[in-house]
């Protein structure tokens, strides 16, 4: 499931905190949820209007809709959308029922598992009916443009069902000179062939019969309707005709030398493929792969540390230094093996089928070579190294987007280890991977804890309301081995192995020390600073924290840590009783992505926010939706009347600051206003 994706959910249950627990369960899985709850048939038309749900979670026990009448007004509403039932736990009796009675699978509260494989499962299947559609009707409106292109083509191009001709454009009728399409009605494809190259034509026929793979051109002579012949190059596609599957045949005169042709295709600097057939080959190992070919592969290989190569040589000399690396992949390639540029100095290799350690033997080869090779670029002679990232290629990740993200991935991975390294995507494998990726990343966070490893960027906030002093919120970075390294990739290990209280304190050691800085230089500054859910049940930190701003000198309010509003409703009596002795402390604190939840404003009860940062999903393209412009304003209104200070992150253009400003909200961040800058 893609990360970027907002799941509406529609919860038909009659307790709010138990649907909160599965907001809490989805998000702090990742997974980004927009919610509505609803108790009476009115309330569930409501939300099919207003949220226009992707799942719709319903509750047997609910006591006040039944589920007949709830699958009657989802047909009724016209909206694709998945029905799930939400039990206790799984009852063979039950969930026959369910199932007779509408819903699309029946997820368990007693175990989350099993309740996020059937979220996930429904979700990525309702996705899959929607791109199908979208699919089907790009597929109409691209056949009735490749009609439109067809009768306007000046090339010569026929349909093939059975060898027999059904369709051929005008170009095609004049080239053979045939008056009309009636004329070549029923006529076999044959008849058009000279007698001399019949066979192999004939051959290649019953090949495609056969699935075999065409290929890409084939030159013959082709013969007029007077007896005529000329020489052609002729080019197959598959297609469809009225639902039928058919041959596509380009009938090309051949006016330019093949030799000349063959070389458009090549990349001027390396001599390999240009990017666009490089691509070309890509789309036809995958369509290989669908029809169950195995053991192929796709590897993305660059020179290591390209940037600082072409720094010490010179730009003028990097086609040569690019030259000479490719020169060393090409000696390595086998005779059904292929070579291209896909970027600036990027290679792809696609390798034919081969066993998973040959692949790795042959990057060894080609790591061993390049690396003991002295490269001449201009007056300077210099060693490269390089790193390979790749993807076995098997019927499951048959689709060319798929299989270049990752390889790409795996190129990065490649990368980030260091100088000639190999990452190979492989499924079956990837655990282990993942597990030593783990362990590499595991040491290389203890050492930046231990060392400098560790640095702090700001963001500023930029206040609407005219409020005195700068505010920043504090982001955090890692030095990793290709340059620097975001919290999402590091702090997930790191809370697996309890270090999070460990990084939270050197962050707010650090933020201390910037904030007592800048009191002496006379510039006051807020620092916002994220907390985790260990350093709540950290019964020493709010003692250090009193000492920390003790020594420091800073005035109150300077230092407010804030915490997702999910994070917090699953730790609520902790997360209070922190919240309480932090601001005796003079600390304040803020909730991060605020509105998200059923009831949001209800949590305020618990816990004494200063500052509310609403929700980034209101943010997303927000001049374009009116119905979160609305909801912004109704959350802004609802945090004055409490009096707390509103936050809106992730904003992106002018539009949305000055809308985010009528809607009363206080504060604005967002790399549109200012990208994070090093923490001096």
């Amino acid at each position: 499931m893609k990360k970027d994706f907002v799941i509406r959910i529609l919860f038909i249950e009659h307790s709010v905190e138990e649907a909160e627990q599965i907001i809490s369960l989805l998000r702090n899985t990742g997974i980004a949820v927009r919610p509505a709850r609803a108790t009476a048939a009115d309330q569930v038309q409501a939300a099919l209007t207003e949220l226009e749900p992707d799942l719709v979670m319903f509750d047997p026990a609910n006591g006040a809709i039944a589920l007949p009448e709830v699958v009657r007004m989802l047909d009724a509403h016209g909206s694709d959308y998945s029905l799930l039932g939400l039990v206790g736990s799984l009852d063979n009796r039950e969930v026959a029922e369910l199932f007779e009675q509408g819903v699309h699978g029946v997820a368990a509260r007693g175990t989350p598992g099993q309740l996020l494989a059937v979220l996930r499962r429904e979700f990525e299947a309702l996705q899959t009916r929607r791109q199908l559609r979208r699919l089907e009707a790009t597929q109409r409106e691209l056949e009735r443009r490749c009609d439109a292109l067809l009768d306007s083509s000046r090339d010569a191009i026929t349909y093939v069902h059975e060898g027999v001709h059904v369709r051929a454009n005008l170009a095609y009728l004049e080239t053979f000179g045939h008056e009309s399409f009636d004329d070549l009605l029923g006529m076999p494809i044959l008849d058009m062939i000279d007698a001399a190259d019949v066979d192999e034509f004939k051959n290649l026929l019953r090949g495609h019969t056969r699935q075999e793979k065409l290929p890409n051109q084939v030159s013959l002579r082709a013969r007029r309707a007077d007896g005529s012949p000329f020489d052609a190059t002729v080019e197959f596609a598959p297609a469809t005709f009225e639902g039928e599957p058919c041959l596509q045949i380009v009938f090309r005169r051949q006016l330019v030398d093949p030799a000349a042709l063959e070389q458009l295709q090549r990349d001027s600097v390396t001599g390999l493929y240009n990017r666009t057939h490089m691509l070309e080959c890509i789309d036809h190992a995958v369509i290989d792969a669908a029809k169950g070919k195995k053991g192929q592969s796709l590897l993305l290989i660059e020179p290591d540390n390209w940037t600082v190569l072409v720094n010490s040589i010179g730009l003028a000399k990097a086609d040569e230094l690019l030259a000479g690396f490719s020169d060393r992949v090409r000696m390595l390639l086998g005779a059904d093996d292929v070579a291209g540029m896909l970027a600036e100095h990027t290679l792809g290799v696609i390798l034919a089928p081969r066993a998973d350690e040959a692949i790795r033997e042959w990057i060894a080869k080609l790591q061993h070579a390049i690396g003991n090779e002295i490269f001449d670029a201009g007056a300077r002679s210099i060693t490269v190294t390089a790193s390979a990232g790749g993807s076995l290629l098997g019927e499951k990740n048959a689709n060319t987007e798929l299989l270049l993200n990752q390889a790409s991935q795996a190129l990065r991975t490649a990368q980030s280890l260091g100088s000639s390294q190999v990452e190979l995507h492989d499924p079956a494998a990837r655990e282990k991977a993942d597990e030593e990726r783990e362990r590499y990343w595991l040491d290389l966070l203890r050492k930046a804890l231990e060392g400098e490893g560790l640095m702090l960027y700001h963001q500023q906030t930029i206040s609407l309301q005219d409020a005195e002093g700068d505010y920043s919120e504090i982001l955090l970075r890692m030095n990793g081995p290709q340059g620097e390294v975001l919290p999402g990739f590091f702090m997930p290990i790191a809370e697996k192995h309890g270090l999070t209280d460990a990084v939270d304190r050197w962050v707010l050691d650090q933020t201390i020390k910037a904030l007592q800085q800048r009191e002496s230089l006379g510039q006051p500054t807020t620092f916002f600073v994220k907390l985790t859910a260990a350093s709540l049940k950290d019964a020493t930190l709010l003692k250090w924290l009193g000492e920390r701003l003790g020594q420091a000198g800073l005035k109150r309010g300077r230092l407010v840590l804030e915490m997702t509003e999910s994070k917090v409703m699953t730790l609520l009596r902790p997360a209070q009783e922190f919240v309480t002795a932090w601001k005796k402390l003079g600390g304040r604190f803020a909730l991060e992505q605020f509105g998200s939840g059923l009831n949001s404003f209800q949590l305020l009860n618990h816990i004494d926010a200063d500052y509310l940062k609403i929700d980034r999903s209101y943010m997303a393209d927000l001049p374009q939706h009116p119905e979160n412009q609305k909801k912004v304003a109704e959350l802004c209104q609802q945090a004055h009347a409490l009096k707390k200070q509103t936050i809106a992150e992730w904003v992106e253009d002018a539009t949305s600051t000055s809308l985010l400003f009528a809607a009363g909200v206080d504060f604005v961040q967002g790399n549109f206003l200012q990208v994070p800058q090093r923490l001096d």
